[in-house]
């Protein structure tokens, strides 16, 4: 049987980086066998909807190059992929269950409920109380189909039989036994006709072929239910295998990440920034604080999962080859932002400079920047070992797209001597006698310059990299100076001559 795997979000807002990781999971399952990667959108709660989310989903997944074989937005045989456009598929598998004698119709109203519920705190609609309420396990069939034709609201419930315990073998945990017992008759078809997550899922599993369900560990409770509906349909020859992913854990390794630690930590713990409708609804996202997407994915791929050995840099193609469930741990995986950046370094550092280029083009473009494509591809070799992120290539480098801003005084104070004025005079009338303005020309120059004085490296050279970068950090000076090109050099040196002069 080919492997069939899918990624089902609600779009409820922005997309967890942890839902990435869960669709990263699927997608390199999915690769190592050969398989389909599936996107569906599960819209049932419709109160939970939020406009946008479902496109923020497909851009997160694009930007991470998680390409669904199927899917909204995707196209596919299956279809359609949006459980909001399923609804009457759902009506039918909800009264086939009821016909089958593993659900029921319930019509007791919600004040009916929030009576009992306020009456009783833990009050569980399950087989104890079921027998006392309104529902066609306790009407007759006249009473029932009265109601039913009458239009009276009611919902659809899994009718859970006592005293059975619910096994799965679980691919990460082992095997997990549940008592029905503990479990309550759940709502599968809400009054307005609207299926709840338990029916749509195990429908739309069955009949897109799903072999495998790689999720979060948080469903793993709901996977009991899940068993009982596979059983009442008769499909537990088909039922898929079950996996069920650690949590990703604060920075610290307390707790589940969540949205609002990315404010707490000062850190992206979304994909790409969601705009929400208040600022504490709105987040910055990996992409715009400038991870590299391949970056991103290494490190999620890592985060829950070891292949084994030293290896930890991993195209994507790699990961898939490597990919296995059975070396993903069942304990929460801590979200390591240090890690993060690390890989983001080596992936800048590792870079094609013309594919840097076009990443920093519009960031360049923003701040109204040179952007012409041969500029920033040499602007990127300078600096991408110097970065962590993408911005910090017009950020941290602004100096080769802008004059120089403010000067390393106590650096000034150390270097400059007012004896060296006739030189530096002398210096900048040889740069812009230069014919050929490339590095390695420029600094064999130089230093026939320098011999010729007298002077030293430690004379000069510091103050030309203070004069075309403001401090003494950055790349080599004679690359700088190549790229910033001869006009604008000599037009550094001679305002930090005066800046100097006047230190």
């Amino acid at each position: 049987m080919s492997v069939r795997v899918r990624f089902a979000p609600s779009p409820t807002g922005a997309l967890h980086i942890g839902g990435v990781r869960t669709a990263l999971y699927n997608y390199l399952f999915a690769r190592k066998n050969g398989g389909t990667f599936i996107l569906r959108i599960e819209d049932t709660d419709q109160n939970r909807y939020v406009p946008g989310a479902e496109q923020y989903i497909i851009e997160a997944l694009k930007w991470t190059h998680l390409i669904p074989d199927e899917g909204v937005g995707f196209g596919g045989d299956l279809g359609p992929y949006r459980q909001s456009d399923r609804k009457e598929i759902y009506q039918k598998y909800a009264r086939e269950l009821v016909r089958l004698g593993h659900a029921y119709y319930a019509f007791d109203t919600p004040e009916a409920l929030e009576g009992l519920r306020a009456g009783e705190a833990n009050f569980t609609y399950n087989f104890r109380t079921r027998t006392g309420l309104s529902n066609s396990l306790t009407l007759s069939a006249d009473a029932v189909q009265q109601h039913l034709d009458a239009g009276t609201p009611c919902v659809i419930r899994l009718k859970v039989e006592p005293e059975q315990a619910i096994r799965i073998e679980d691919l990460i945990r082992g095997e997990v036994v549940f008592q029905s017992n503990e479990l309550d008759d759940k709502v599968l078809l809400k009054a307005d006709g609207m299926p709840t997550y338990h029916l749509a899922n195990i429908v739309d599993d069955h009949l897109m072929g799903i072999t495998h369900v790689i999720r979060g560990e948080e469903w793993l409770p709901s996977t009991a239910h899940h068993v009982l509906l596979y059983r009442g349909f008769g499909w537990e020859d088909t039922m898929p295998k079950f996996a069920h992913l650690p949590l990703i854990l604060k920075p610290e390794g307390n707790g589940k990440l969540s949205k609002r630690d990315g404010a707490k930590f000062g850190i992206p713990v979304f994909p790409l920034a969601w705009a929400g409708q208040t600022a504490e609804d709105s987040f910055p996202g990996f992409r715009e604080t400038g991870f590299l997407p391949e970056a991103t994915v290494n490190f999620l791929a890592l985060l829950g999962w070891h292949p084994g050995g030293e290896q930890e840099i991993f195209s994507m193609d790699e990961l898939a080859q490597a990919f296995s469930i059975e070396h993903i741990g069942k304990s929460g995986a801590r979200f390591d932002y240090e890690k993060a950046k690390w890989f983001n370094q080596r992936y800048i550092q590792a870079a094609d400079n013309r594919a840097l280029a076009t990443s920093i083009r519009p960031l360049a473009e923003a701040k109204g920047y040179r952007s012409d494509e041969e500029f920033l591809v040499r602007s990127a070799a300078l600096m991408k070992e110097r970065v962590t992120f993408l911005p910090d290539f017009v950020e941290q480098g602004y100096y080769l797209f802008e004059p120089v801003r403010t000067y390393d005084n106590e650096m000034i104070g150390k270097k400059w001597n007012p004896a060296l004025q006739p030189h530096f005079e002398a210096l900048i009338e040889h740069v812009e006698a230069q014919t050929t303005f490339e590095a390695s020309a420029l600094e064999e120059s130089l230093k026939e310059f320098m011999h010729g004085r007298s002077l030293k490296a430690g004379d000069i050279l510091p103050l030309l990299r203070l004069a075309l970068a403001g401090t003494m950090k950055g790349p080599a000076v004679f690359d700088m100076a190549a790229v910033l090109g001869k006009t604008e050099t000599v037009r550094r040196l001679q305002t930090a001559l005066a800046y100097f002069l006047g230190a």
